[in-house]
């Protein structure tokens, strides 16, 4: 247990660190999201910050997500990128994936981390609302339905 909450602390560091490095032009935009998953069975919730466009429409957007339920807690540090299908839709959607790092602290039992890998889709709008579907193979839930915003 100890070890997830250094890596929480770690990577909130980060993101805030990321953030407040931020000078007068946004390059980078956080958020939030939330919602639920299925294997583990679990009410997940966290943080994200996205940046600007690396190459056309592709973006990076690491997250943190804590999943708790489904008789266990899980931390995931995902490290994602997102490439949205331009348009000037009220909604566009967008892919994408990346690895994550899972830790995994069951009510019984010893604490585990694993490695996985994200697969995703969604829509989003100009006003920063999102929502998406994820799938994870290897160490990751296998399926997320979630909603978040992106302060822009």
């Amino acid at each position: 247990m100890r070890g997830i909450r250094v890596w929480v602390c770690m990577a909130c560091l980060g993101v805030g660190g990321a953030i407040a490095a931020d000078p007068a032009e946004a390059q980078v935009a956080p958020g939030g999201q939330a919602g639920v998953s299925l294997d583990p069975d679990q009410f997940y919730f966290g943080g994200h910050i996205e940046s600007s466009p690396l190459v056309d429409q592709l973006r990076f957007r690491p997250s943190v997500d804590v999943g708790i339920g489904g008789n266990a807690g899980l931390v995931a540090a995902n490290f994602e990128f997102t490439y949205t299908f331009p348009g000037s839709r009220r909604w566009n959607p967008y892919v994408g994936g990346g690895p994550a790092v899972n830790f995994f602290n069951p009510d019984v039992g010893d604490s585990q981390s694993q490695a996985g890998l994200n697969f995703l889709v969604g829509a989003k709008n100009n006003a920063g609302v999102f929502f998406e579907i994820k799938i994870g193979v290897e160490g990751s839930p296998d399926l997320k339905f979630g909603v978040g915003y992106t302060f822009r």
